[in-house]
């Protein structure tokens, strides 16, 4: 069981998305789950993603500042994905 960074809910790990800090510090969703580095998740839909970039949870998680580049990207993936 994970908790969605943007609802709170806890889910079963498959039910959530990871996103990903590389040892490199790049930011990434891991559609596949198989990526290395320090792992957050948020459940597949666009409203969680906005929930916990309004709150910052991924930069508090990843204890770095995050582009909102980066928070673009996330999300169209996450669109791309539905």
């Amino acid at each position: 069981m994970r908790m969605c960074l943007g609802c709170g809910e806890m889910k079963p790990k498959k039910e959530l998305i990871r996103a990903v800090k590389s040892p490199e510090g790049e930011i990434s969703l891991d559609l596949t789950g198989k990526k290395s580095g320090r792992g957050a998740y948020v459940c597949p839909n666009a409203e969680c993603l906005r929930l916990a970039r309004k709150a910052k949870r991924f930069e508090k998680s990843f204890e770095c500042r995050i582009s909102d580049e980066v928070y673009d990207n996330m999300e169209r993936e996450l669109n791309e994905r539905q």
